[in-house]
């Protein structure tokens, strides 16, 4: 190998470490911000909070608003949920990428694909349709 190859991977590979550190960066502060998913999910709303009064104590009004802040919450827990496990899978994928996915640890390998099983649910779920079972083992859809 000459040496401007030499130089070039060892600056990728140093650039692959320092990307590494930024995406964890990133994954630890979502953890911690009123973003991370259990939070997004814990923050809801009863449908009594906001149908009280009139004369048979419901206004429909307020029963739409609620199903839009329930519609609009289920998004942001999924969509939250989704960054997260995307951030995670970036990161796998990128100490992949620098040693080589058939160098990294066996529960790596395994929890890269438990995401792309979970990113797969959650984008079923959300397009209202079932996968039967098509899709490339391995390979982000």
């Amino acid at each position: 190998m000459s040496a401007t190859r030499a130089a070039n991977l060892e600056a990728s590979g140093e650039a692959l470490a320092q990307f590494v550190k930024r995406v964890d960066a990133v994954l630890r502060d979502l953890e911690a911000s009123g973003g991370n998913p259990t939070k997004v999910s814990a923050q809801t709303i009863k449908p009594t909070s906001l149908s009280t009064g009139g004369s048979n104590g419901v206004f429909p009004e307020a029963h739409n608003l609620f199903l839009q802040y329930e519609r609009v919450h289920q998004e942001l827990t999924s969509l939250s949920k989704t960054l997260h496990l995307q951030i995670e899978a970036t990161t796998i994928a990128v100490q992949g990428a620098h040693r080589g996915f058939d160098n990294l640890e066996e529960e790596q390998r395994r929890r890269f694909a438990e995401i792309q099983a979970e990113v797969r649910e959650i984008q079923d779920a959300k397009d209202g349709k079932q996968r039967t079972g098509g899709g490339t083992e391995g390979s982000w859809k």
